[in-house]
Parts: C-alpha cells; sequence; structure tokens
C-alpha cells in the first residue's frame, strides 16, 4: 500500500485523540525535532514528555556532577503541565547501561515512575514515542498501542557513550518498533536492515519564527548591532561531535577584520580560539531571540567536524538559517548537500572560499527565506500522521522512503 491510497478520512483522523508517551531530551533545552513535532500533536493529543534518561556514561567532572545534582533534585518534582496537554515528567535513572545489574534497575525504576504518572494521568493504551534509543528499555512494557522510534542521531557514536550496550539496546528497539522515522538518508538505510518498516522524513523548520529576521520592526541585539563586519554567525551547542576548533581558528585568521559570532551553551575545552579579538562567545540566546541575531549576521555557518555523528546528522540549524534569508556555509555534509541551497566547503581551504562566495551578498534575503515557506513543521506532521495510519492498517507494510521537500 502507498501513502496516496490511504483514504482521506483515514489520513484526517490519524493522531488525534490519542495519549503519547515522548522519551526525548530535557524539555527546557533548545528546541529540537521532538520539541516541534509534539507541540504540534499536544494541540490534538496529550502528551506525557519523558525528561530524558541519558545515553553517555557519566564522567567525574564539574560539569557532569552538577547535572546529576539537577536530576536528583528534578526527580523530587511532581508532574507538570508546561503546556495544554503536554505534561512533564523528571525521570530518575542511572546512565551507566553497560552493566547488566544498574541495567535492571533502571529499566525497574524507570517502569515504576512513568507507570504512576500515566495513572495519575489517566493514560490508557498509550503510543510510546521514542527518541532516545535508551527508553529501549522499557518500550513494551507499558501497555502500549504501538511503539514509535523517531531516530534523529547515531547515537552510537557520539563522544561518551558505551557504544555496544547503546547499540544493543536500540537493536531491541529497532526490532519491536512498529513504525521507525529517521531524519537522514544514512540513518534510514542502516536503520530498515533492522525494520523493514522504515522512513525518511527530513527535517522541517519553524519557518514563521526564523522569518521574523526580515521583519523591518525586529531589532538587532546590541551585543552585535556595532561589530565590525562581515558577521558570520553560528548557533547551537558548542561541543566536541559538533564544532571543528581548528576550522573556526583558520576561519578567524582568514577573516581577521570579520567578527565571528558563537551563540550556545559550551561544553569543550576552546583553547586559543576564545582568545582571537574577533571570536565572540555569547553564550547560549534564548529560541525567540535568535531570528533577531539572525538579522545581525551576514552568513550562517555549519562547521561541523566529518564524523560518523555528523555524518548521519540533519542540522536543524541548516533550514533555520535559510528560513531567515541567510546565506549558509557548511562543511560536507550529507543533509546540507541534500538541500542543494548552501555552500559546501570539502575541506578547511574550500571552505574558506566558499566563505568569500557567500560574503557576496551577505544577510538575510527574503528570496532564501522563501524557499523555506513549505518546509514547516506541520507540513511535516501531516505526512508523519499518514505514516501512522499504515500501522493501524497493515502491520506488515514494506519499506517505504518519505522525502522531505528539497
Amino acid at each position: 500500500m502507498s501513502l496516496t491510497e490511504l483514504a482521506p478520512r483515514q489520513r484526517v483522523e490519524a493522531l488525534r485523540g490519542e495519549d503519547i508517551l515522548c522519551f526525548s531530551h530535557d524539555w527546557t533545552g533548545d528546541p529540537l525535532s521532538k520539541t516541534h513535532v509534539m507541540r504540534i500533536l499536544s494541540q490534538e493529543n496529550r502528551v506525557l514528555w519523558v525528561n530524558s534518561i541519558g545515553y553517555r556514561a557519566p564522567s567525574a567532572t564539574g560539569a557532569d556532577l552538577r547535572r546529576a545534582l539537577r536530576k536528583l533534585a528534578a526527580a523530587t518534582t511532581p508532574l507538570r503541565e508546561v503546556e495544554p496537554n503536554l505534561f512533564v515528567l523528571h525521570p530518575l535513572a542511572i546512565p551507566a547501561y553497560g552493566r547488566p545489574g544498574i541495567r535492571r534497575l533502571n529499566r525497574q525504576l524507570l517502569r515504576i515512575q512513568v507507570r504512576r504518572a500515566m495513572r495519575t494521568l489517566g493514560f490508557r493504551r498509550p503510543l510510546n514515542w521514542v527518541f532516545n534509543p535508551a527508553a529501549g528499555l522499557i518500550a513494551g512494557g507499558l501497555g502500549e498501542k504501538a511503539i514509535i522510534y523517531y531516530c534523529v542521531d547515531e547515537y552510537t557514536a557520539f563522544t561518551g557513550v558505551d557504544r555496544a550496550a547503546i547499540s544493543e539496546i536500540e537493536d531491541s528497539l529497532l526490532t519491536r518498533a512498529d513504525l521507525v522515522i529517521t531524519s537522514s538518508e544514512r540513518l534510514q538505510e542502516s536503520k530498515s536492515r533492522r525494520n523493514p518498516n522504515t522512513y525518511l522524513l527530513r527535517h522541517g523548520v519553524d519557518f514563521e519564527h526564523f522569518r521574523r529576521a526580515l521583519d523591518p520592526e525586529v531589532e538587532i541585539p546590541a551585543e552585535i548591532l556595532n561589530l565590525p563586519r562581515p558577521v558570520i554567525g553560528y548557533f547551537g551547542l558548542i561541543a566536541q561531535d559538533w564544532v571543528d576548533l581548528e576550522l573556526l581558528a583558520r576561519l578567524a585568521d582568514q577573516f581577521s577584520t570579520a567578527s565571528i559570532v558563537m551563540l550556545g551553551k559550551v561544553t569543550m575545552e576552546l583553547g586559543s580560539l576564545a582568545s582571537r579579538p574577533n571570536v565572540h562567545l555569547l553564550g547560549r540566546k534564548a529560541y525567540a531571540d535568535l531570528p533577531a541575531y539572525c538579522k545581525g549576521f551576514d552568513v550562517g555557518i555549519i562547521p561541523f567536524p566529518i564524523s560518523e555523528v555528523t555524518l548521519n546528522a540533519n542540522p536543524l540549524k541548516a533550514r533555520e538559517y535559510l528560513a531567515a534569508g541567510l546565506p549558509v556555509v557548511s562543511t560536507a555534509i550529507p543533509e546540507v548537500e541534500a538541500l542543494g541551497q548552501c555552500f559546501i566547503g570539502r575541506d578547511q581551504e574550500d571552505f574558506l572560499h566558499k566563505m568569500n562566495q557567500a560574503l557576496l551578498r551577505p544577510g538575510p534575503s527574503p528570496t532564501t527565506s522563501e524557499s523555506m515557506r513549505g518546509e514547516s513543521w506541520l507540513a511535516r506532521v501531516d505526512t508523519i500522521r499518514e505514516l501512522f495510519a499504515t500501522i493501524t492498517i497493515d502491520k506488515t507494510f514494506s519499506n517505504r522512503v518519505v522525502e522531505g521537500s528539497q
């Protein structure tokens, strides 16, 4: 059966009036694909958002210890309705999945905590929507109507992850999932080996939000308003898996009269990059303020190192920069190339060359922004509804690919 063969009534009624479990990152983190999808679904469904149970083994660093203490404190807080129909649970779990004893303890702890929250909310036969593969520990043990694995990263490749343990848990999850949605072609190829009911659905974008960068009434934030131009901007996590420090250092040196603006939480040692006078590390900014910062950028960058993590990734920021009207310069990430609208640097020299090209037409452009109008998250959720309808009709459908529009 193809998606076009679904009756219109089945498409309309899919994923409405359901109870949804969502195992994801912390609700207070930066809005990611999970946030956008669940916000839309919560308009017509009830969602129990289960904050991150972790998939990396904790270290003895101060940052990890502080995070552990915050998790312990949060676990004592009650369920909270953060938005209409969207409730957040702060679970207690130990992110050490390589030890069988701890894995069994986690399974018991999570089952008790999630079932208690389900009873409080009156959930019956929920859809278990898993974004975090570690939640595979209890998937299938909560009386679910169906299990959906929405895979947006190659989690086994992240720094600090027990690859063997997470791979084992994810393999079990893939085997049990009724539907697998992936955000990149590489993920679709790898996950479909374990589950033939695997789809490719590329990310959407919060178009109207980022288009505000073109609004004359939006003011450029004071901290970047008077910086020397051009302003080369980045927003997102500044972490080992996501930022090529050597490339950024070369960029800052090559464009010494430009301003390199980095917005986001820093979780790595920055070395000499932080001491360069034209590099401005301004910390994490509220999602609501990102369009204003984009208005002050001349170009947006995706300086990802090339690795198993990034080759499987589909950076949200690519579409967000474009929706803000910015030219985009990226390293050779397949899903950024698939957009067909970004400048792609094959190596460091080529990245610098492409930066020169991008700066020939700097700043937000209405034409560039308009190219993202059809890429909204609402459109993606409409496709998800169609995908979900298939599992309620035919549990044995064959592997298909649903492309995001290019």
